[in-house]
Formats: structure tokens, sequence, C-alpha cells
């Protein structure tokens, strides 16, 4: 029987190897403001995998946090205003900058997501 559970070891795995084979870009550190919404100030580094897609067609978005280089978990996005879904994982996050990002994808009622740690 194959397992459906986000905790299985496959799944991790290919995420793992999914950022190993990838550059990760920062094009958002901590501490800028959104180019769309300056009013928003990135709170936690955010980019995104290099050669990678995801739904809305740029790279899978990353958050990396000031703990090292493994993967801690996944944030799953719906956007309302864009009418779409992905995934953004989070990688060497403290648990504040867990709680930190979590906060970020639910603090509009455009915008839900849920945390799935590792």
């Amino acid at each position: 029987m194959t397992s459906l559970s986000p905790h299985s070891r496959e799944f991790w795995e290919a995420i793992d190897k999914l950022v190993e084979s990838s550059d990760i870009i920062i094009d958002r550190p901590k501490g800028t403001s959104h180019p769309k919404f300056p009013s928003f100030i990135y709170r936690v580094d955010y980019g995104y995998l290099k050669n990678t897609s995801s739904m809305d067609g740029s790279g899978i978005d990353v958050w990396v946090g000031s703990c090292g280089k493994e993967v801690d978990a996944i944030m799953c996005i719906v956007d309302l205003m864009k009418k779409d879904s992905e995934i953004k994982i989070l990688i060497g996050c403290t648990e504040e900058e867990k709680e930190i990002i979590y906060k970020t994808h639910n603090e509009t009622e455009f915008m839900k997501g849920i945390l799935i740690r590792r």
C-alpha cells in the first residue's frame, strides 16, 4: 500500500533532492519590501529554486531561515486573488521563523496556508 501522508519518507526525500539539485536564489532578502506591496516587509529570506517551475510559472518558492540547510517544512497555499495554489519549501527555519511564515500566509482574507512540518 502506498502512503499518501505528507510525512512519508519518500516525499521528503524527493523534496530534499529537488533542493539539493537546484540553486537557491534569494530575490527578496529579509528586511526588504515586496515589489508590488511596498508596505509588506519580508521578515525571513524569500526566493526560489532556479530552473524549477511552480503553479505561477516561476520557480518553486522557498523561505530560507537562519538555521542551516535542512528542509524543515512546506507551506501549502491557496491564493484567492490569483486563483491558484502552490507549495513553498521552508529551509533551515527556526520555530519562530516558521510562525512568521505561517502568519504571513494567513494574514489576509485572500491567502490561506497550512504548515506541514517534516
